[in-house]
């Protein structure tokens, strides 16, 4: 049976489901905070340790102003009223990105991320304001600063994502087949799952699908 550690989730069909039953993408967003929930609880019963959700892309920026805002908004609310609870429940953030938000929303990032950086239950890493293009380029640019030999060891030093295992599992949600700029090193031996449901509609039973899946799938990582 395949060990798993590292779940990675790219959240999609917030805003379809939202104009779908609610006539307003924002609904979506709001909605899909539900399915985040199930699911930290549900890695939690798994005893996985690390679960990336990928929140807001540096592609993002194109959306309209408002929708940003909301998002953003979103995220303060749920990082002021469950940060405690996470803490709690020995749960680490840690956020993989760029923070170039408000002051206050980085504030709160960085607040989170240090009052719970020695808890080691579960680590949830969220990608903010992320790009893997830009973090691979940022991982060249400091090799050559560093006069770094060019080898996989050391280009994985200088990712967002150092000390931390590579994913065993990518789930993409909303009828869409593809990466969209996401953990592109990272995922080059995940098992990924293209699930039809938008983000909001999937839930503990679809992810207890995918992960008895993977424990049957034979990894060989390019042997036999």
């Amino acid at each position: 049976m395949n060990p798993l550690n590292h779940v990675a989730i790219i959240m999609d069909g917030n805003g379809r489901w939202g104009l779908k039953y609610k006539n307003s993408r924002n609904a979506g967003h709001r909605a899909g905070l539900n399915a985040v929930e199930k699911i930290i609880k549900e890695t939690i019963r798994h005893k996985i340790k690390f679960l990336t959700l990928f929140v807001f892309s540096t592609e993002n920026w194109g959306r309209p102003k408002k929708e940003i805002d909301y998002l953003f908004r979103l995220l303060e609310n749920f990082l002021l009223s469950r940060i405690d609870e996470l803490h709690k429940q020995k749960i680490r953030l840690k956020i993989v990105g760029s923070k170039n938000f408000s002051s206050r929303l980085n504030n709160l990032l960085n607040k989170s991320e240090k009052k719970t950086s020695k808890n080691t239950k579960l680590q949830i890493n969220l990608a903010l304001n992320y790009g893997s293009k830009l973090e691979l380029i940022n991982a060249f640019k400091n090799l050559k600063k560093n006069n770094d030999k060019i080898n996989e060891k050391n280009i994985t030093k200088y990712l967002q994502t150092r000390n931390i295992p590579d994913p065993d599992i990518l789930i993409r949600t909303g009828n869409t087949k593809r990466l969209s700029n996401f953990l592109l090193w990272q995922l080059a031996y995940t098992e990924i799952f293209f699930e039809k449901k938008l983000w909001p509609d999937f839930n503990e039973k679809d992810y207890n699908k995918v992960i008895k899946h993977f424990k049957k799938i034979k990894r060989n990582f390019g042997k036999i």
